[in-house]
């Protein structure tokens, strides 16, 4: 049996990646990753609810992280840092996996600290333009470095740098695009949700469904409560424009192809797996790139498709409803070229970039 640990905080890749790694009968996938969303929310993060539903072992550990900003989460999220490397410890001497796969972000470190401690070979995966924190330290102990774009190659050394791009999941890669009566407007904050798109979206939200049909991706903060706010709001129009709303905190990959098999144009974050998978299904896209990420690595994956011709990018300090709603018909009315300029960035990536890094992942267990 062929034992792998998969860890970090990127999901969808990591998802995209473990299909191909379930095809060979004799792997068996173990998932280390956060209980919660997001520190300070009770709300559980999307791997604890979708790893165990593919019947796939996880277990949650308290990995804290050194913050950029001070905030009130700082002194208890530095404490866990040892306790998150100890509970790693612990797993990965009852497990003894073959390798380890990160995906990078806080949660991965004491994985892959703990796993070198081990001697257990490691592979990282990294998804944006310019490494980021994280992925910088866990590279000191990795045997390997999968970057997602060829200028990342430079970031790292280069007798462990290769060049895989960022997986994509099977089922949107085969999605047939439907016809639709009006343009869809996809708007997604991703797995988290973002509450500052939220908050523009409730004062514009009569605005886009009298044009237009909306799928909304909240999240499920339990601090901001934006879904619920968005659906008692949505209760109350009138029943023509209700049923072209569609409100979810978050949706499987069973719904997001089905909602991207109708997608006009997306809203969104600009997080590494949003640009990527809005680039590799040729959908034009309006990014709010999240200003905190480190490196403004947020603003530099929305380039990637700005420089295109294939997307608008609104930076949040500047973020109004109005804007929003002015980028939002932008593109929708001069959709032709805006979707031309996005298939041709399709040519950009290589689409089979999970079966690579699946590839390279096995051949450390080997």
């Amino acid at each position: 049996m062929k034992k792998i640990v998969v860890t970090g905080g990127h999901l969808t890749p990591a998802l995209a990646t473990i299909e191909e790694l379930r095809k060979d009968p004799e792997v068996e996938i173990i998932f280390i990753g956060r209980a919660r969303a997001t520190e300070g929310d009770k709300t559980p993060s999307a791997e604890s609810i979708v790893i165990p539903n593919m019947g796939i072992k996880f277990y949650a550990i308290n990995a804290g992280r050194f913050q950029r900003r001070f905030t009130r989460f700082t002194l208890w999220s530095i404490g866990k840092v040892p306790i998150g490397f100890v509970q790693a410890l612990g797993i990965l001497s009852r497990e003894r996996p073959n390798t380890i796969l990160s995906f990078g972000s806080y949660v991965a470190a004491p994985v892959v600290l703990a796993g070198w401690v081990l001697g257990i070979p490691i592979i990282t995966h990294e998804q944006t333009v310019k490494g980021g924190l994280s992925n910088r330290f866990i590279s000191r102990f990795a045997k390997k470095i999968a970057v997602a774009w060829e200028h990342t190659l430079k970031d790292y050394p280069q007798e462990k740098a290769i060049l895989v791009c960022n997986p994509v999941r099977a089922e949107l890669l085969k999605l047939k695009k439907k016809r639709v009566s009006r343009p869809v407007i996809y708007i997604t904050g991703g797995n988290q949700g973002a509450h500052a798109i939220n908050e523009m979206v409730l004062d514009i939200l009569k605005d886009l469904l009298t044009d237009f049909e909306v799928v909304h991706q909240t999240g499920g903060s339990e601090v901001y409560k934006d879904f619920e706010t968005l659906r008692a709001l949505a209760e109350q129009l009138p029943p023509k424009l209700r049923t072209r709303y569609t409100i979810g905190k978050w949706f499987d990959t069973e719904e997001t192809v089905n909602i991207f098999s109708k997608a006009t144009i997306v809203v969104g974050r600009a997080g590494a797996n949003t640009v990527v998978e809005t680039m590799a299904l040729g959908i034009p896209a309006v990014y709010i790139p999240l200003p905190i990420a480190a490196n403004n690595e947020q603003a530099k994956n929305a380039k990637i498709m700005e420089d295109l011709g294939a997307a608008v990018i609104l930076p949040q300090d500047r973020l109004t409803p109005k804007r929003l709603l002015a980028a939002v018909k932008l593109l929708v009315s001069d959709y032709d070229k805006y979707h031309k300029a996005a298939k041709n960035a399709q040519k950009v990536l290589k689409l089979n970039a999970a079966s690579l890094l699946a590839a390279e992942t096995l051949k450390l267990v080997n």
